[in-house]
């Protein structure tokens, strides 16, 4: 028996409920003047349809004591029209959009995205890319600005990005470019296609942040120090992902040193170093591939794991030859900094590409993760589709590993101020030396651990991974990104992992 057959049914007596204007306990005032519309409807299906509504009414339930008066609430931010579609999928579960116009399906994807209906939010963004892809072309302003002021419309925003590599010069060319997010523009000069020439996307960054402050002088010989700094703070993410490093003595002497100022101060100071040492007429030295085991700081791990670990970055075979020079860069030690999570943050907040390697107390085991994005503390979810966790039984057996790689990309990180790192459930340390793995993996593949539940750490290391003096870069579909579930709160006894 197949018992799908019962469904529609049921979303039927669900939209027959919500036009019933017998049993209701709740007013939603959706719409501002003088386009307002009163809604009624049931508390208990919005709490568990819609994670934001939840919250709301979390609140205006408890403000209510029970005294008998209806709930009310107000969604100034949605239309009447595009909330009425919304409340209809709510309680019946479906949606049809063939009859909406195009603008308004993106007034849908809007809303479903403030009330948190993260189904829907995919729903929707697939649908426009599969049936509304020259309307959007024709539109592209609308839709990259739309995609890129929300962190859930990750799909859209791959659309956008894909439309400006297939004509990046046209796009940079244009006035469109300087309008880009910073997210946009690390994410295009990430690029292979970009990185390539690197004195273009430096040309291009540079114009795009003056752009951004047209307080500038327009000659940028007149820039004074407050003016330096000012270009510096807004290019400071993006610089950290242009490959300086590959330019020849002469381009970055042309090209790069007179803004020298506008680099970050250990940028700077690598690149003069770098360039100063480069042999004149002579073919500037190729970055080897290998791992330099030099740079490699860990009471933990050796060499060898910091190897294997770094085709696990690239998704290589083990029989692979590493191909991009990896450095890991201590930035945090239990033993020497401190195990407490207000010391981990302190250290690690808005630090991308970090490896946490943890040993565990009284054995041989080495337990870690992978994060390429940020660390926080506002009870976010950091979605990645690259991050993975994984666990050595012996650190002596580097064979013997238990790989696992993020199965559920949108709640991959879990930021969070009382502990110390978040791979979700799957893997978690707390405060007082104390950690945590599942058995049941939630948003990871499979265990990393045979044994389930709590344990103790000896010593932890955080390490930053470099290639060469830069940043380690960004695989294509793996931008920085968080989304919040709902509205951040503001203390952590208000923060759930669910």
């Amino acid at each position: 028996m197949n018992n799908n057959k019962f469904l529609p049914k049921l979303s039927q007596n669900l939209l027959e409920i919500l036009e019933d204007n017998e049993f209701y306990d709740i007013t939603i005032e959706v719409g501002n003047d003088p386009y307002v519309k009163i809604f009624r409807a049931h508390m208990v299906i919005l709490n568990y349809r819609s994670p934001y509504l939840r919250r709301i009414l979390s609140t205006s339930v408890s403000r209510n004591n029970n005294d008998g008066s209806l709930t009310h609430i107000k969604l100034p931010n949605i239309s009447p029209e595009i909330f009425q579609t919304i409340l209809r999928y709510i309680y019946g579960g479906s949606l049809f959009l063939k009859g909406y116009d195009t603008s308004d399906i993106i007034k849908i994807l809007i809303a479903s995205s403030e009330l948190g209906l993260q189904e829907l939010i995919t729903h929707l963004q697939l649908f426009l890319i599969k049936n509304k892809k020259k309307w959007m072309e024709q539109n592209f302003n609308l839709i990259y600005k739309t995609s890129f002021e929300n962190y859930s419309f990750l799909k859209l925003q791959d659309f956008c990005k894909a439309l400006i590599f297939n004509e990046p010069e046209k796009f940079f060319n244009s006035n469109d470019f300087t309008s880009l997010s910073e997210s946009c523009v690390i994410s295009l000069i990430q690029h292979k296609n970009f990185q390539k020439n690197v004195i273009q996307v430096w040309e291009h960054v540079l114009k795009w942040g003056i752009a951004q402050n047209p307080e500038l002088p327009s000659d940028p010989s007149n820039y004074s120090k407050n003016d330096l700094n000012t270009l510096r703070d807004t290019l400071q993410q993006c610089t950290s992902f242009i490959k300086f490093f590959n330019l020849s003595h002469k381009q970055f002497l042309n090209n790069v040193y007179p803004y020298k100022k506008v680099l970050p101060k250990d940028l700077r100071e690598n690149l003069i170093k770098h360039f100063i040492n480069q042999p004149d007429n002579k073919p500037e030295p190729v970055i080897t591939k290998e791992i330099s085991s030099k740079n490699m700081d860990s009471k933990i791990i050796t060499i060898q794991h910091t190897e294997l670990i770094s085709k696990w970055i690239d998704k290589l075979e083990i029989t692979d030859e590493i191909s991009n020079p990896y450095e890991f860069k201590l930035i945090l030690r239990g033993s020497r900094d401190g195990f407490s999570p207000s010391i981990f943050h302190k250290i690690c907040d808005n630090k991308s590409h970090t490896i946490s390697i943890i040993k565990v107390e009284d054995s041989n085991e080495i337990l870690g993760g992978y994060n390429p994005i940020t660390w926080k503390t506002d009870c976010s979810f950091g979605i990645t589709k690259d991050s993975f966790i994984f666990s050595f039984r012996n650190k002596e057996n580097i064979e013997d590993y238990i790989l696992s790689r993020v199965k559920d990309e949108e709640f991959a990180i879990f930021n969070y101020a009382s502990r110390s790192l978040g791979f979700s459930h799957d893997l978690v340390l707390y405060g007082n030396k104390c950690g945590n793995t599942t058995f049941n993996p939630l948003r990871y593949e499979k265990s990393i651990r045979k044994i389930n539940g709590r344990f103790n750490v000896e010593e932890y290391e955080i390490f930053q991974i470099t290639e060469g003096n830069e940043p380690k870069e960004i695989m294509k579909g793996n931008e920085p990104k968080e989304i919040v579930t709902g509205n951040e709160p503001k203390e952590d006894s208000n923060c759930n992992l669910s």
